[in-house]
């Protein structure tokens, strides 16, 4: 049986991606690879519902880390999605077989190793499955705190779930790993992109200027939307900060840590500087989700309760803008 080193992380795609690696003999930290990955993002899409209400996301979209880490890492994966559980179900035996731990992305909600109060219908969860125990797949899933397993059946539903993303059993595997990568150019080119992402898309939802137009669509909650959508949308927006990827400020703390590692890697203490800058926007984003959940918990449909939401996400705006802007002006 493989024996997989298996090392609990924040969040499940960079998470995989260290444990991924490290077991094929590159060992990255999980903020290097989030880091590397340029990973960190805000996006407002009031189109794409999550529940029946707007989505928020906190970080870049799934899959991107993965396939930016292993480009800029030289690391070559080989990935397939399945028309039928029978073809799924055979390729990830062939590889357990040859020893290969296979990452695969899935829904939480068929993942009985996981309390029953967190289990929602996200179908864009990472973990790694790198053995067979009878009828019982060995499952090293990053955001728990030791190995587990999970039976046929739950893993089939897990991989095949419906829903957007729809996973299609998807699996990957790296075909070649390199054991030793120089760090410098990889973490330039990532810290260049996030900053891209954060200050100069030309679209209102995305990035720092995302914020601002969440914190414009909050103060009207109730007079656009009522009372109860209103309590709603914005636990959603709590929900998709605090519960689904590690959350917002989770992110942002993850972020810093990168950006205290690259320092180090890089010998530019600024970059330690900033990441301690960033923790701080971390700690805001606690405050507003602590303060939105006072809101939706007393159902308030008063403007001002909202207005005062709106003011503190203005204020992280201003504080993610000054935190990049000064970032893109590092040399590296």
């Amino acid at each position: 049986m493989t024996q997989f080193s298996h090392t609990q992380t924040a969040h499940c795609e960079s998470g995989v991606i260290s444990n991924l690696f490290g077991h094929h003999g590159l060992h990255i930290s999980e903020p290097m690879a989030f880091g590397i990955g340029a990973g960190i993002f805000f996006g407002h899409l009031p189109f794409v519902k999550v529940n029946g209400v707007p989505g928020s996301t906190y970080r870049i979209w799934p899959g991107a880390i993965f396939a930016r880490a292993c480009k800029r890492l030289g690391v070559e994966m080989e990935s397939h999605k399945f028309g039928s559980v029978d073809k799924a179900m055979k390729a990830l035996d062939q590889m357990i077989d040859k020893g290969v731990p296979v990452g695969m992305q899935s829904s939480v909600y068929y993942l009985p190793y996981f309390p029953e109060s967190y289990r929602f219908h996200f179908n864009a969860h990472n973990l790694v499955v790198y053995g067979k125990d009878g009828d019982d797949y060995l499952v090293s899933d990053p955001i728990m705190d030791t190995v587990t397993r999970i039976d046929t059946e739950s893993l089939i539903r897990a991989r095949f779930a419906k829903g957007f993303p729809a996973p299609k059993g998807k699996m990957y595997y790296p075909l070649n790993v390199p054991q030793e990568v120089d760090f410098n150019e990889p973490i330039k080119a990532g810290i260049a992109q996030a900053c891209h992402y954060m200050l100069k898309i030309p679209v209102p939802m995305f990035g720092v200027k995302g914020i601002r137009f969440l914190a414009n669509r909050v103060k009207d909650y109730p007079a656009k939307v009522g009372d109860r959508r209103a309590a709603l949308y914005l636990g959603n927006i709590i929900r998709m900060q605090e519960e689904i990827g590690t959350g917002g400020a989770g992110f942002r703390f993850m972020y810093a840590a990168f950006l205290q590692e690259a320092g180090s890697l890089l010998d530019k203490p600024e970059l330690n500087d900033i990441g301690r800058e960033l923790t701080i926007v971390g700690d805001s984003w606690r405050n507003f989700a602590a303060n939105a959940g006072r809101v939706c918990k007393a159902r308030s449909a008063d403007n001002v309760s909202y207005g005062e939401l709106s003011k503190m996400l203005v204020q992280i705006a201003g504080q993610e803008e000054n935190v990049f802007r000064r970032l893109s002006t590092v040399k590296l």
